[in-house]
């Protein structure tokens, strides 16, 4: 724990927001970034602020990213990144301070350089849940359910996406073995992912020809494409190809609330599915051990 501590997050900010590299390069794992500054959150974790940063913070459906920060001109200190998150267009990283040495403070100061290095396998477990989303939405339409994407949730402890709109009930099971088989069709086949941010005109014309409400006209959003599918407006991490996602098996197709249970890699977790006048497809992203 460090001696001297910025209590006010305030000083921790910077009159610009930090730039997220991963939005350049998603697998980009190891970077250097300007270190600003670091205080004690109102929860008591410390938290660090850098001018550029691969750290993916929670949001968009898509978990943190962890791993450590390093200094240069110390071989001892370690800052390891517990927790990811962002607020105004600044990225907080939250953690501790590992194994460093009496008096580090002096060498920390606003302006010096350090080291980014994320964790590999928790960006990528994350970066093939979130594209397996992405994609379910292609087998929706290739399907022709004309479904509306709605929320989704990229975690390996019960994964699932939403859609406003219903499947009639005679229909769900065929549905069900249609939207996997289109799936695993499409990972077989590949197709290089990327990101890029565009004018809104170009947005639209890469996303179908229309973007969602959400997204302000004049604005210049980030578009995600699934090899020659449309796109889809996402801030997130993403494999560099379909066919790393691996394979897809759905849980399940409901237009009704009920308890259900999704199988993920490490655990079999329980959701309490809401009310909603919408579909959820929960779906099983296969891993290998590499």
């Amino acid at each position: 724990m460090p001696n001297q501590l910025i209590e006010d997050p305030v000083m921790a900010m910077d009159p610009h927001p930090t730039k997220l590299e991963y939005y350049d390069n998603m697998w980009k794992l190891q970077s250097h970034s300007t270190f600003l500054s670091y205080f004690q959150g109102e929860d008591g974790r410390l938290v660090m602020v850098l001018d550029s940063t691969i750290f993916h913070p929670q949001g968009g459906g898509q978990p943190f990213d962890t791993g450590v920060i390093t200094l240069s001109t110390d071989h001892d200190f370690k800052f390891a990144v517990n927790d990811v998150r962002s607020k105004d267009g600044i990225v907080f990283h939250y953690g501790f301070f590992e194994n460093t040495r009496e008096g580090f403070e002096s060498t920390l100061k606003k302006g010096v350089q350090v080291g980014l290095f994320v964790d590999a396998l928790r960006r990528k477990l994350n970066s093939r849940l979130h594209s397996a989303g992405h994609l379910l939405d292609v087998c929706v339409r290739n399907v022709g359910l004309s479904l509306v994407p709605g929320k989704g949730y990229h975690f390996p402890d019960g994964p699932y996406v939403e859609y406003k709109g219903s499947v009639p009930q005679n229909d769900m099971q065929n549905k069900q073995v249609e939207l996997e088989l289109e799936a695993n069709k499409l990972i077989a086949k590949g197709g290089k992912v990327s990101a890029a941010i565009v004018s809104y005109e170009e947005a639209s014309e890469l996303c179908g020809g229309c973007l969602p409400d959400y997204i302000p006209k004049g604005s210049s959003p980030r578009i995600v494409k699934l090899g020659d599918h449309p796109g889809c407006p996402c801030g997130g991490t993403h494999v560099s190809d379909i066919s790393e996602i691996r394979s897809m098996k759905l849980d399940g197709l409901m237009n009704k609330p009920l308890f259900c249970k999704a199988w993920c890699p490490f655990e079999l977790s329980q959701m309490q599915v809401q009310p909603l006048i919408s579909i959820r497809l929960l779906w099983l992203v296969r891993f290998m051990n590499k």
